[in-house]
């Protein structure tokens, strides 16, 4: 019988597969380290979770969910989602109110390595912050 670890990693190697990446180190490191907020994880590490030796922590197991689009329970437990008949409901899409620009800029905001989006979100955060010094001293 294989243990949990050995478990996620076939687990984890299949959603990479499904979603259209190698399941090798040198991918997952770099798809990781781009969408994942926490200290990087290095190439070795992220080999052990392929071999089935470590497991991720949850902030990690939900960075990995995120980005191959699988539940976090079935990803990292093997677990389907809905559980005693009830019917998980979907929460409206984020963006659903915004229009093309805003959804475009948006997306190509995501398609930035995880330094210069902190980078852009810091820009962001100081002119709204600026912005917001401008409205007070008006009113």
């Amino acid at each position: 019988m294989q243990s949990a670890r050995e478990q996620f990693a076939a687990r984890l190697r299949d959603a990479m597969v499904a979603a259209g990446y190698e399941p090798r180190p040198a991918v997952l490191e770099r798809e990781f380290n781009t969408r994942h907020w926490g200290k990087p994880m290095t190439l070795h590490g992220v080999r052990r979770w392929l071999r089935g030796e470590t497991l991720p922590d949850y902030r990690k197991l939900t960075t990995l969910a995120d980005w191959l689009q699988v539940p976090v329970q079935q990803l990292g437990y093997g677990e389907a989602p809905q559980q005693h008949g009830t019917r998980e409901r979907t929460p409206p899409a984020w963006n659903a109110g915004l229009g093309y620009q805003d959804r475009e800029l948006f997306e190509i905001y995501l398609r930035l390595p995880v330094p210069k989006r902190r980078l852009a979100r810091d820009v962001i955060l100081a002119i709204a912050r600026a912005h917001e010094a401008e409205e007070a001293e008006r009113g």
